[in-house]
């Protein structure tokens, strides 16, 4: 069987493929009128699931289309020198994956999808063209570019600044946020992602990672089950990301 497979949309459900979306105001049609909203809609001819494990597509694939996640989690990895995998990143429903290739036309790192997945290809070719007619689409891209920017940004300030329980806080309170985004809990968190891959994401060592989770479970602030973590403490959470936390609390 193949990674992943295409589900054609009923020509009937065309015009609403985007606008019914449950994702809709996360996405790359945020803010367009009803009738741009139609427009892109056309763009979008089929829906492709990808089984829990399998590549979206690989490094040094070429730039065909980008993807708007609309169900489950995927995370983007590189391979280093050394054949060791580097998660670059963690995508949910309501955000592009792609982005990496429009510099050089092909993709800069993989995408695995971490649960059975649902996204819908755009064209590439055709959004730039559609973009040049919408400067609203237009604006939309340059923001979502932007935004991945900033979070490059973002991740290399945890990188240089953050102790190692300061950036798992700080990860956890960023999935927290996006999820309650998407109309989820933001303190019932279900981690799709192994440890060792929040590790590779934060620039830990596994053993790291989860003494980690125990001292922040120690200090009151999260309760562990396997995969699904309760945040007991958001305000304290914060406090170990800032650096303001009273010592006399502990």
């Amino acid at each position: 069987m193949p990674p992943f497979e295409t589900q054609p949309i009923q020509v009937r459900y065309l015009k609403a493929a985007c606008s019914s979306c449950s994702v809709l105001e996360l996405c790359l049609p945020i803010g367009l009128s009803h009738h741009e909203v139609e427009r892109l809609d056309t763009l979008i001819l089929q829906r492709v699931k990808v089984r829990k494990g399998h590549a979206l597509y690989h490094a040094g694939d070429p730039l065909h289309s980008l993807y708007a996640v609309r169900l489950g989690f995927f995370k983007t990895s590189v391979l280093s020198v050394d054949g060791r995998e580097q998660v670059t990143g963690f995508q949910m429903a309501g955000e592009i994956l792609g982005l990496d290739a429009i510099s050089t036309d092909r993709h800069a790192c993989s995408a695995i999808a971490l649960e059975d997945c649902e996204v819908c290809p755009i064209p590439f070719a055709q959004l730039q063209q559609l973009s040049q007619a919408l400067p609203s689409l237009q604006h939309n891209l340059h923001k979502i570019l932007s935004r991945e920017i900033v979070r490059d940004h973002g991740m290399l300030l945890l990188m240089g600044n953050m102790s190692s329980d300061e950036r798992l806080a700080a990860f956890l309170l960023n999935l927290s946020q996006r999820l309650s985004l998407r109309g989820y809990s933001s303190r019932a968190l279900v981690l799709r992602m192994r440890r060792e891959e929040i590790g590779s994401y934060l620039g830990l060592r596994l053993e790291t990672i989860c003494r980690g989770f125990t001292h922040l479970r120690d200090q009151g602030l999260i309760h562990i089950d396997g995969k699904h973590v309760e945040i007991l403490d958001p305000e304290g959470l914060k406090r170990r990301v800032t650096g303001c936390q009273n010592p006399g609390s502990e």
